[in-house]
């Protein structure tokens, strides 16, 4: 009997079929199971509608808040890296308060803060404006917003200032300006550098979007919590959040890593 190298080598098992992910496929079809049979999931009707209003609203929060968040930080990042000190102090600054500071001090003080000053003017109370201002939601978007700047501001720093310097003094010798070197050179280099960071920045801003609920944002946490006050029901509505943030940071990994890999880095 002889042995062939190019038969074993050719032959690769089925990520699915190894017997690790087996166990762990059969761990979970046996937990659901036990959860579905005896658990109470009678309230699932009464909230559904909640729930879901509560998910979208996760949703949007963090798409905003990360994407306006990453667009002030950039300039943030920049300063620090190139800019003069009258510009790179007060964005040292503001990321040092940002990342010193908890979140949830942060909502508050914009929400208790800053959102009892508007009542004191006529003018607001009288403007369009004022549907806007005494909601909650624009506090909650604004300090996430101003989180995630101020952590993935240190972020850019760090990727702007370690892409090579050869590549920017090629660039410059090819005549680009300082702005085409900058958007098509240095911030693509940066920004590919810094993407498996930005991931964990953004399952972080996910998690920490259940905060909004304290200053009365129904998001997916505050129906969890109204379904406790409501039911006395306790591990079952937590066991269905905790599933769905999983499931919300599954994607964000999957959609960073398919970023990671499919999109080349545009040099020139």
């Amino acid at each position: 009997m002889t042995y062939s190298p190019t038969a074993s080598a050719s032959w690769r098992p089925v990520a699915w079929l190894a017997p690790h992910r087996i166990a762990l496929i059969a761990i979970a079809i046996a937990l659901i199971t036990l959860a579905a049979v005896f658990m109470r999931w009678d309230w699932l009707a009464d909230y559904n509608t909640l729930a879901i209003v509560g998910l979208w609203r996760t949703i949007w929060i963090l798409i905003v808040t990360s994407i306006f968040g990453f667009v002030l930080a950039v300039p943030l990042g920049l300063a620090q890296v190139t800019g003069p000190i009258w510009l790179s102090l007060p964005a040292k600054a503001f990321c040092t308060v940002i990342r010193g500071t908890p979140l949830l001090l942060q909502i508050w003080l914009l929400y208790y803060g800053l959102g009892s000053l508007f009542p004191q003017y006529p003018w607001i109370r009288e403007s369009d404006l004022w549907s806007v201002v005494r909601q909650a939601w624009p506090y909650a978007v604004l300090a996430l917003t101003l989180s995630f700047a101020g952590y993935v501001g240190e972020i850019m720093r760090g990727a702007l200032a370690g892409v090579p310097r050869g590549q920017l003094e090629a660039a410059r010798a090819f005549g680009m300006s300082r702005w085409k070197l900058f958007h098509r050179v240095w911030l693509p280099l940066a920004i590919h550098k810094a993407l498996p960071t930005l991931a964990g920045e953004t399952v972080g801003q996910l998690k920490a979007t259940p905060l909004v609920a304290t200053i009365t944002v129904i998001d997916l946490y505050s129906v969890a919590l109204r379904v406790r006050q409501d039911t006395f029901v306790i591990y079952e509505p937590l066991l269905l959040l905790a599933l769905a943030y999983m499931v919300l940071t599954g994607f964000l990994v999957w959609f960073f890593n398919s970023l990671e890999a499919r999109i080349p880095v545009r040099v020139g």
